[in-house]
């Protein structure tokens, strides 16, 4: 029996580019992002600590979440190559601090999270002929949401393009969303009730925010009775280890893919 541990967080990007996926988190090939995919994860870091605050009480201020975000940017740790892009590191704290506070007054409030970033149970996901995927972690950038409608996964996302039209921009997050509310189910027991929502933050020109609803993402991952969904797709790729490539996705780049170079599939 071979067991593949997948963090669950990853699991979306696997029906993105596969093959991108595959040298990232199965072969452990890298590739150095820029300063706006460093900006991207410091305001996950400060939305995660201010919306922590208000599930605990222990409730942040928008400065408080700001000083999170500006150390993470700053953090030695946090490797970024600045010469990949053209953000400087004053411009990126000052967009930061801008679209963290009006997350913090103006997203945050209109929800009731019950948990950030929760931690969930592995799920065990059997792919045939003794290959299983375990996905673990925690539902990384994503809140549990509770209101009239019942549960849902609320997700944030950055980027230049996260809004568009005054929306966030959801094209391509179905599969996560579909797997955070299969995790949640599992870990919990309880039943997802309300759709899925992306919360766009939007990191390029000027600062906005938007929000989006997603439908039957979890139908999109375990199918209907006359379709297959995409786990059995997912099952397929590991049973085989055939993973297919996808020259039409945006993040088919030397920025973004550490196999780029190597490719025969990209568009040139």
């Amino acid at each position: 029996m071979s067991v593949t541990k997948v963090r669950a967080s990853s699991w979306a990007g696997l029906f993105d580019c596969a093959m991108r996926w595959e040298g990232i988190h199965l072969l452990g090939m890298r590739n150095v992002v820029g300063r706006r995919a460093a900006l991207g994860t410091a305001i996950h870091a400060g939305t995660a600590a201010f919306d922590t605050g208000r599930v605990t009480g222990d409730t942040l201020t928008p400065d408080d979440a700001a000083g999170v975000l500006v150390d993470k940017l700053r953090d030695p740790a946090n490797e970024f190559d600045p010469n990949k892009d053209d953000l400087t590191a004053s411009e990126a704290e000052a967009t930061g601090i801008t679209l963290l506070t009006k997350y913090c007054l103006e997203v945050s409030p209109h929800y009731q999270f019950a948990a950030v970033e929760m931690e969930t149970k592995p799920l065990d996901i059997d792919c045939g002929g003794g290959t299983i995927v375990q996905l673990t972690g925690t539902m990384d950038r994503a809140r549990i949401r509770k209101g009239d409608g019942g549960v849902g996964i609320a997700d944030i996302k950055t980027g230049g393009t996260a809004v568009q039209k005054g929306a966030a921009n959801i094209k391509g997050h179905s599969p996560q969303i579909g797997t955070y509310e299969l995790l949640f189910e599992h870990t919990t027991g309880e039943q997802i009730t309300a759709p899925g929502e992306i919360i766009g933050l939007k990191t390029k020109g000027k600062a906005e925010t938007g929000i989006a609803t997603i439908n039957n993402a979890r139908r999109l991952m375990v199918g209907t009775d006359t379709q297959p969904g995409l786990i059995e797709f997912a099952a397929i790729m590991f049973r085989t280890g055939n993973f297919m490539p996808n020259p039409k996705s945006m993040l088919c780049s030397e920025a973004y893919c550490p196999r780029w170079k190597a490719c025969i599939f990209k568009d040139e």
